[in-house]
């Protein structure tokens, strides 16, 4: 598989069983309504288990700009495959959030909250505080991108010459680490810690059909870009400092 078709793949995979989970957990009528945030975290890591599992043979499976960002930035990825990983999994998350709402549209049209209705697709802070909802957004890439960064066996190419990035290490382990990011990190901002999963879905959410959904909150939307970013840079600059 081409890398980059790989990694539209996989979050495509990504976005539609992570965006699934909440619509199943908090829109009315579902079998999974007020399931609350364990299922939703667990979720979205075994998410990132099936897109990495996915996706990690063929472009490593960064699935997420941050960590194509925070590879290139120590040297085991080349920037000039980039533009291309990031573009895919742009489209990926949109893929994968239209087919969460095709799903779930009786479900969305059933709810009354545009709030509700907005949350499958993208983040949204309990408290509306730029700086904090910045600080939460990098410190949780932070972890994601430093972490990462160690797990053993990590290494550039597989035997064919691909990158391969986080397929190196199998997909449990970064399952594993979501999962405790969300459970620990992810009360404040939904925890996007990924340009991608939260700028692709919103995207949807404007121009797809859905009755009464209200606003895609545009105001908030460079929080959850800019705050991974910003997290996975300084992940990558602490992990040069101090060592592999």
């Amino acid at each position: 598989m081409n890398p980059i078709v790989a990694e539209f793949i996989g979050t495509s995979i990504l976005i539609l069983l992570g965006a699934g989970v909440v619509a199943n957990v908090v829109l009315p009528g579902t079998k999974g309504n007020g399931g609350g945030l364990i299922a939703i975290t667990t979720a979205w890591a075994l998410a990132v288990f099936c897109g990495v599992v996915v996706a990690g043979p063929y472009s490593g499976a960064h699935l997420n700009p941050a960590v194509t960002i925070g590879l290139a930035t120590v040297g085991k990825f080349d920037w000039a495959m980039a533009p291309g990983y990031i573009f895919a999994q742009l489209g990926g998350a949109m893929l994968g959030s239209g087919l969460a709402w095709l799903m779930y549209r009786h479900h969305f049209d059933m709810a009354e909250d545009a709030g509700l209705k907005r949350a499958p697709f993208c983040t949204d802070p309990t408290v509306r505080n730029f700086p904090t909802s910045v600080i939460s957004e990098t410190l949780g890439t932070f972890v994601l991108i430093f972490v990462i960064l160690y797990i053993s066996g990590a290494k550039l190419e597989n035997t064919e010459g691909t990158p391969i990035g986080l397929g190196s290490v199998g997909a449990l382990p970064v399952a594993f680490l979501v999962w405790v990011i969300g459970l620990a990190l992810g009360g404040t901002t939904g925890y996007a810690i990924n340009p991608a999963r939260d700028l692709g879905p919103r995207i949807m959410h404007q121009v797809l059909p859905i009755k009464g959904k209200g606003s895609s909150d545009w105001g908030y939307s460079w929080v959850p870009i800019v705050g991974p970013i910003l997290g996975a840079l300084l992940a990558a600059g602490l992990y040069m400092v101090v060592g592999a």
